[in-house]
């Protein structure tokens, strides 16, 4: 191991929610009240949850996840990983949030 590294750092995560960033920018936006909002930022919002590390929930975008649906955004749900899920645009954040396991 390389000098000068952790091994180790904490987070308060509960849960690890990868968005793909690609497919939200192809939709522009298509998720809060509004319908204008990526789902990544719509969720955090929806929920309270604060970006980092010592949030009680990790709602992170990524860069491209290769499924690339139609008017959806896929997601991946760390504790479930071999199920993706294609969220489609317009999706009521509470149903989102219920199948993800974070009401």
């Amino acid at each position: 191991m390389a000098t000068g590294l952790k091994p180790r750092v904490a987070a308060n995560w509960r849960s690890a929610i990868l968005v793909c960033a690609k497919c939200s920018r192809r939709l522009d936006g298509g998720f809060g009240p509004k319908g204008n909002q990526p789902l990544g930022k719509a969720l955090r919002k929806h929920l309270g949850v604060k970006k980092g590390r010592k949030a009680r929930v990790g709602i992170v975008d990524v860069k491209c996840l290769g499924i690339c649906p139609r008017g959806a955004v896929t997601v991946i749900d760390g504790a479930a990983s071999r199920e993706w899920l294609l969220i489609p645009a317009g999706t009521d954040l509470d149903a989102v949030a219920k199948t993800l396991g974070l009401d």
